[in-house]
């Protein structure tokens, strides 16, 4: 229970990041961070404290009190937006790929694929986020050492560095209703005009 996800905005209401239940209510009780209902009330420890626990509700139990887990805190100091640079991980680069070999183009599970240099590191290729990519180990045997025009072989998408919100890895998981209130990708998304 402690270990649940809460979802974390700065003070204009913009979604910044997930935390832990334990690190929310820690903020809450500490004053650093307001809880956030359903129609965007935000409540301190001691008034957020004071709600009334329904038996449906998911709440921790203290010595005194059950206290209602909120699914959403707001900062109390905290304006920006963090860094959207991407940290160039094995896991992420599975992520841009969506565990697709970029040769063949069929999807994999994780334990299945492997990371290829498309200019190998033995031919003055680097580790990048425009040089690695996902590939399955058929592929990944076949090409070798070589360059994509030795090989005969043809990527699916050329390797970019992605752009991505810090909330990414959300995606195609389930949250709770509420955090759809922040995170609506048409809204974020939404060309604006002049």
């Amino acid at each position: 229970m402690l270990d649940g996800h809460v979802l974390v905005l700065n003070r204009v209401f913009q979604a910044v990041q997930i935390t832990s239940v334990r690190r929310a209510l820690t903020l809450l009780y500490k004053g650093q961070v307001r809880a956030v209902d359903s129609e965007y009330r935000t409540y301190d420890f001691e008034i957020w404290a004071d709600i009334p626990v329904q038996p449906s509700d998911h709440y921790v139990q203290t010595p005194s009190r059950n206290i209602l887990i909120p699914h959403v805190v707001q900062l109390l100091a905290f304006d920006r937006l963090p860094r959207q640079e991407v940290k160039f991980s094995r896991g992420n680069i599975y992520l841009r790929d969506q565990n697709r070999c970029q040769y063949c183009g069929k999807k994999f599970p994780s334990s299945e694929l492997s990371l290829d240099h498309v200019i190998p590191i033995s031919r003055g290729g680097k580790s990048t986020w425009e040089n690695v990519v996902c590939a399955c180990l058929p592929c990944n045997v076949r090409k070798g050492n070589k360059l994509l025009h030795e090989s005969d072989m043809r990527l699916i998408r050329l390797p970019h560095r992605p752009k991505w919100h810090p909330l990414h890895r959300l995606q195609g998981r389930t949250y709770p209703e509420i955090w759809k209130n922040f995170l609506d990708e048409a809204y974020w998304n939404v060309e604006l005009r002049s």
